[in-house]
């Protein structure tokens, strides 16, 4: 059978008090509606729907690169109305509803609400809550079947007492929903049709309501303020880190941890508190990462080790590396086995050839390193000219002298030496030793300069 998903997008979310639609707010760095899609896509859904609204052109951008099919809810006029806008565009099996703000539903539980819908039984997920109150309740007969949903507004006493909640998310067949959304009535406080009234039309015409729950209720937990937000960024950090240490990785702290993307680990990695990992992270077996670093897009090798306060960015390292601390390495750094790069150096489209130190306090751009390559503190590459962007190579065993500069394009040949404190603008030849600095001056007994007022003393 084929599966549509609909996805409910339109609303404002008024209480996140915010210029951007509540569904394009980020959860572990992607937009929560990204969420919502990519769990549908592991359904194997034929057609995704989503209905927009407010904010619908922000939405449409952001899904630029997404294939699902928009509907748009001019007027938000309830679910039911949201839900109505895609029947033309649906197919002729399952449906399953869906809505933007609840990111963190998981593939394992709609596949079991949708295992039991057929022409005979709708699905409906509940949830059971210590608190139920705001909640719509479950009403059931005395043979235990669902029959309707009762606002928490308009239930009595006794209705407010059932733990058994709508988490809004039902899935039944095409056929089914064309019959049921023409029969809503907006004959209610809101003037809005609700999706859940369908409940009751579905009981009445003797279809079954069949029921699933997820193991955790923070699954069905949607966003409506900023505070929501937060709590379900650290249920899903939570999550994230729970299958980390299943897999072996020791986090210090599990509860400070953020992956925003996919952070792959081999065996025996440690992971300090305070590090945020973004985009495709990989790191080898036995790597330790310090504290407070962030990590994004790269791929640390083996046995390496990145200190603390590191940020690491569309970087390849090969293994057995040192990195850090206060480190940045920029997009285009390949950093061969046993190459450093230390504290409070920065690097940019650079190969550092293998076993080769950038040890402190340099800027090493649009470079090539060879192997065994020894650079000195204070040395850049002055890769920039206004205009283009030139490279340096240095050769194998070349040793760069502290605070020197080197203009590109230029090139260290195999075993040269460059003086401490050298311009170097022109090419050095293999074994050769340069030096380019200004002839040292000495003047014996010379007096300083005094203020005029110690003069007049």
């Amino acid at each position: 059978m084929t599966l549509d998903v609909v996805i409910l997008a339109a609303g404002q979310g008024k209480r996140m008090r915010s210029n951007t639609p509540k569904v394009l707010h980020r959860l572990a760095g992607k937009p929560m509606l990204r969420h919502v899609i990519d769990t549908a896509s592991q359904l194997g859904a034929d057609r995704l729907h989503v209905v927009v609204g407010h904010g619908g052109d922000q939405v449409r951008v952001a899904l630029g690169d997404c294939p699902v099919h928009f509907a748009l809810q001019e007027e938000q006029r309830g679910t039911g109305h949201a839900v109505a806008q895609t029947l033309d565009a649906l197919g002729h099996d399952k449906v399953l509803v869906l809505y933007g703000d609840v990111p963190l539903i998981r593939r394992d539980t709609l596949e079991a609400l949708l295992s039991q819908v057929d022409e005979r039984r709708m699905g409906l997920l509940t949830v059971t809550l210590d608190d139920p109150t705001g909640y719509g309740r479950i009403l059931r007969n005395d043979d235990g079947q669902a029959v309707a949903i009762i606002e928490h507004k308009d239930a009595s006493e006794g209705e407010r007492a059932i733990r058994e909640c709508n988490t809004g998310i039902m899935a039944m067949t095409a056929a089914q929903l064309k019959r049921w959304l023409p029969q809503l009535s907006a004959d209610n406080a809101q003037g809005e049709y609700y999706l859940t009234d369908v409940i009751a039309i579905a009981a009445a015409e003797g279809v079954s309501i069949a029921t699933a729950q997820p193991s955790n209720p923070l699954e069905v937990e949607g966003v409506n303020n900023r505070a929501q937000m937060a709590n379900l960024e650290r249920a899903y950090q939570q999550r994230i880190s729970e299958h980390l240490m299943d897999e072996g990785v020791a986090l210090i702290d599990p509860s400070r941890l953020d992956v925003r993307g996919s952070l792959t680990c081999g065996h025996d990695v440690e992971i300090d508190v305070g590090c945020i990992f973004e985009g495709e992270v990989e790191l080898g077996e036995g790597v330790r990462i310090g504290p407070y670093c962030v990590i994004r897009d790269s791929h640390i090798g083996a046995e390496s080790v990145v200190e603390a306060h590191s940020v690491i960015e569309g970087t390849v390292a090969a293994g057995l590396n040192r990195i850090g601390p206060f480190a940045r390495l920029r997009p285009g750094s390949r950093l061969a086995v046993r190459a450093k790069v230390g504290n409070f150096v920065e690097t940019k489209n650079v190969e550092v050839g293998e076993g080769s130190k950038i040890n402190h306090l340099s800027y090493v751009g649009d470079a090539s390193l060879g192997r065994n390559v020894n650079v000195g503190a204070g040395t850049i590459t002055c890769n920039y000219d206004g205009v283009n962007k030139h490279r340096t190579e240095i050769g194998d065993e070349a040793f760069i002298g502290s605070n020197t500069a080197l203009v590109a394009p230029v090139t260290v040949g195999r075993g040269a030496t460059v003086g401490a404190g050298s311009t170097i603008s022109k090419d050095i030849a293999d074994g050769a030793l340069a030096v380019a600095r200004g002839r040292q001056i000495s003047k014996a007994d010379w007096p300083r300069p005094r203020k005029a007022s110690d003069k007049n003393q």
